[in-house]
């Protein structure tokens, strides 16, 4: 992410800057960072330009809401260049990601304001909103649904243990409902009903149904913040803060009946309410009323925080050295994701190291590229990760927390990769149905099928987790892959693991699997393994 720095000298307090340029509104925060991974603030502006307006029928930024914007944008950055900063970033979400004319704004605000804009992905958003959720509320153990609603759109974190699962992101911004479901006059029922429909349609759409009902669900961004301030005002508590206020649902929907049957000008004397969000303020609680019924949720916490916040704590961690030092080893940072997930790290050390072993007699009559030994170990590693979330559907889970895991040393396509890899390691097989799997280039797909096979394979020779299989030794025949179990005593159940998930490789490799294990000192039988299927022509090469 590009950064304007200033660099000054005896700084013990570094000074950091970040501005959140949204669909609403543009806000800056300027704080000091502190050595326990905080900060302190010293200047805090927001200003509602609304560059979004109409977006979502021109395509376009709005031309006054951009003009507006640009002078905005000088003004904090004056701020900025008082306050001396070490570093400022700035970014832009949703209306400037979206619009036809976005490079050009951001042009604009490069050549007439010196300041360069990051347009941040609505996944990249999502994880800001997120990042800072750990240091303000006690996830440990938890399931948590994080939810962010900007003017634009909300994005929606599920994460257990600190750890994310899913990331969906949605266009239900407050903004983008209210223009187009009748704006903030909108007071029929018939046309606020045309607004509820829409709202639960497109999030249905855009989310899957959820793994767990969260122990917790917290919301950021105005919407949730403006709601807090309401609800504290009216239980007569308005001077208290609203970071963590809980609210429950029965008051959301109690303030939605009372708001949307209220003219737009006579929202703006609503203790709680501030004027700017008076027009969307009814489509931004449809959404929430939404996100708690189909979460299965009955109450929420506000977080002050948000994008603009999670940016900052990210300056913070780099510039105080906060963040976990790179890990050169991807074997140490993959063991250490998979210990945070109550992995049984002795069987998957074990698969790992079984899978490599058949990978390595495979790859010359077979042509297996050199690097995928190390993806497939990694899946080897990982492919448990899922039991954090789920027994039963453990293999789609751990494909979510590995891509979204970031682990150190490895690239975003090397992770996609690899997450699929784990996918695979039971249940259905890889079909073009399956979007992640779909996304992927052709080779990569055959890439990801044979070495998701392999660890099949691998992982049922040690069904029983005990580590009987000590080694492995491949020999080929006309049509035939052979593998020779090494144990000191029948591993009866890792053969029938083993077996079981045959039929996979064999269709992989075009070739039929058998699996053989004899006694120590005994000569080894001809061929007492068994094959999931037979084939009249095989090929091995």
């Amino acid at each position: 992410m590009e950064s304007t720095q200033y660099y000054l000298s005896n700084d013990l307090a570094p000074r950091l800057a970040a501005i959140d340029i949204g669909t609403n509104s543009i806000r800056m925060i300027v704080a000091e960072a502190l050595r326990h991974g905080s900060y302190r603030i010293l200047d805090d502006e927001k200003e509602p330009t609304r560059i979004g307006r109409n977006l979502s029928t021109t395509g376009r930024l709005n031309p006054e809401a951009v003009e507006s914007s640009l002078q905005t944008l000088r003004r904090m950055k004056q701020i900025v260049t008082g306050y001396q900063v070490r570093e400022l970033r700035a970014i832009a979400t949703c209306a400037v990601r979206e619009a036809t004319d976005g490079a050009d704004f951001c042009r604009r605000v490069r050549d007439e304001v010196g300041l360069d804009i990051q347009v941040v992905s609505a996944e990249d958003e999502a994880r800001l909103a997120f990042y800072g959720v750990p240091r303000s509320f006690d996830l440990d153990g938890k399931n948590v649904a994080v939810v962010d609603i900007g003017g634009g759109s909300t994005e929606i974190v599920l994460a257990s243990n600190k750890l994310i699962e899913s990331i969906y992101t949605t266009p239900l911004g407050a903004v983008r409902m209210t223009e187009l479901y009748g704006g903030s006059q909108a007071e029929s029922n018939e046309e606020f009903e045309r607004l509820v429909r829409s709202v639960d349609r497109l999030l249905k759409k855009h989310t899957e149904k959820p793994p767990f009902v969260p122990h917790l669900l917290i919301g950021s961004g105005g919407t949730f913040t403006t709601l807090g301030s309401m609800v504290l005002a009216a239980r007569g508590a308005a001077n208290q803060r609203v970071q963590g206020a809980v609210v429950t649902q029965a008051e959301v929907r109690h303030l939605l009946e009372r708001l949307r049957k209220m003219p737009a000008k006579n929202r703006r004397a609503v203790p709680g309410l501030s004027p700017d969000r008076a027009d969307i303020i009814v489509a931004g609680l449809v959404v929430i009323d939404a996100v708690l019924r189909r979460f299965r949720v009955n109450q929420l916490q506000v977080h002050a925080g948000g994008v603009r916040d999670g940016l900052l704590l990210t300056m913070v961690d780099e510039s105080m050295g906060a963040a976990p030092a790179p890990l050169r080893d991807q074997t140490e940072a993959a063991l250490q994701f998979a210990a945070r997930c109550g992995v049984d790290l002795a069987h998957s050390q074990h698969v790992a190291r079984l899978a490599a072993r058949i990978f390595d007699q495979l790859a010359e009559p077979f042509a297996l590229a050199a690097g995928d030994r190390g993806l497939l170990e990694t899946a080897a590693r990982l492919m448990d990760v899922g039991y954090l979330i789920d027994y039963d559907q453990h293999h789609k889970h751990s494909y979510q927390l590995i891509r979204n895991s970031r682990l150190t040393g490895f690239q975003p396509q090397e992770l996609e990769l690899i997450a699929n890899i784990a996918r695979y390691h039971r249940g259905a097989r890889p079909k073009k149905k399956h979007e992640a799997y779909r996304r992927l280039a052709k080779r990569d797909q055959q890439r990801v099928s044979r070495l998701a096979a392999i660890l099949r394979v691998a992982g049922g020779l040690d069904r029983s987790h005990s580590q009987q299989v000590s080694d492995l030794h491949i020999e080929f025949k006309p049509g035939q892959v052979v593998v020779a179990i090494v144990a000191d005593q029948l591993p009866e159940v890792d053969l029938w693991g083993a077996r079981r998930r045959a039929e996979f490789f064999e269709d992989s490799f075009g070739v039929d699997l058998l699996l053989n294990w004899d006694p120590p000192g005994e000569v080894p039988a001809e061929s007492n393994g068994k094959s999931a299927r037979r084939r009249k022509s095989p090929a091995a090469t």
